[in-house]
Order: structure tokens, then sequence, then C-alpha cells
């Protein structure tokens, strides 16, 4: 079988090593870019994130993110966000007193979990959907590795549609967050896979499939 071809989008605020290794562990051809032409029109388009939401936002405007990813979905091209790289996809994020305006794929607000312990670091685990492509062959006690402060609290998209995305929760102490996102070509994931294991390797060959 032909790898799928994966543009790992460079905008100065991913851990692009680990995503890298990662993907190619589990047979990408994967090119760190951030050119337009490249990101768009590779299989499939990895977004990572790791740091602040301003900051990240800031990064992705100045090489055209948005736009890309608006271009691949307007496509039917896939896209996966990690971490940072999934909360972008929403329309805003409250960090620090600072209002960001996101990618605005998804309504809703990134904001501080209600936790007397953060950040949020280390294994936990999901409550997985059975209609989850994403997840599918992995158990319901399997563990994925979670590094943040900030995440989504509550899912505002209007579900009577023909094809509602499938999202996943996860909870941190008694604050319950999504934790991940199926929505037709765009996914994505608040935990990162490249550091959760065989089971974040499992779940990007789940990906991968569907390139």
């Amino acid at each position: 079988m032909t790898s799928k071809s994966v543009a790992l989008l460079d905008y100065g605020a991913g851990n692009l090593r680990s995503a890298q290794r990662a993907l190619e562990h589990v047979g990408a051809n994967v090119t760190v870019t951030s050119d337009p032409k490249v990101a768009v029109e590779t299989d499939g388009l990895l977004v990572p994130g790791v740091g602040a939401y301003a900051a990240c936002m800031a990064g992705l405007r100045a090489i055209h993110g948005p736009r890309i990813i608006g271009q691949r979905l307007a496509g039917g091209r896939p896209v996966l966000g990690i971490c940072v790289g999934m909360q972008v996809l929403f329309d805003a994020g409250n960090e620090h007193g600072i209002h960001t305006e996101g990618c605005g794929e998804w309504p809703g607000l990134v904001e501080r979990l209600d936790a007397e312990v953060l950040p949020h670091m280390g294994w936990n685990t999901v409550k997985m959907e059975k209609d989850s492509q994403l997840f599918a062959g992995l158990d319901e006690d399997t563990r994925f590795y979670f590094v943040h402060s900030y995440g989504v609290r509550r899912w505002e998209l209007e579900t009577e549609i023909t094809t509602p995305p499938t999202v996943t929760w996860a909870q941190h102490e008694k604050d319950p967050f999504v934790a991940a996102v199926e929505n037709g070509p765009l996914w994505a994931t608040q935990f990162h896979p490249e550091k959760s294991g065989e089971a974040g390797l499992h779940l990007l060959r789940n990906w991968l499939e569907q390139l």
C-alpha cells in the first residue's frame, strides 16, 4: 500500500519532532512545512500546538494557517489538530485575561478548567463513543497523555444535523471537557497521541486509514 503523505504544519508552536516520529512510525510520509501549497495538497494535514492560545494563533496567522485549514476542509481534505492545535479550531480562547479569536471551525470557547490542580498533566481515560472511527479498536479503559490547563468545557454546535460530529469527553477532577472531535474531514484531540505510547500510535493509524 502506498504510504499517505502528511504535512506537519510548522508555525513555531508545536512539538514537531515527536509528532513526526510517531507519524513515520505508523507509515506516513511526513513533510514538515509552512508552505501553503504543500500543506493544502498532501493527503493529510496535522496541526500541532504547544503553549499559549494567543501565541499559537499569531504563529498560525503568520503563515496563513486559518486559510490553509479552511481550503482543505472546503475540499473535504482531512485535518487533525492536536492539543492547542485542537483548541485553535474553536471560535476563541480566554487565557490569562486575554481573549483571542480562533479559526472558527467550531463554535465554542477555550477557557481555564475548573480544577484545584492545574495543569491537568498525565494519563487519563476518555469516554469513547461507539461510532468513533478515531478510537476504533481501543478499549474504554485506554489512557492518553494530557498536558493542559485550558479546554472546551461546553460543546455548542447544534446536533440536529444529518451527520452530527462525534464528540469524546474526558474529566479532570470534577470538570468535564472535550477530549476529541470527529467532524467529517476535521478531527482533533486535546491529548497528545504522539506521547501516548501504543494507544496513540493506534489512534494515528486510524486517522491515516481515513486519508
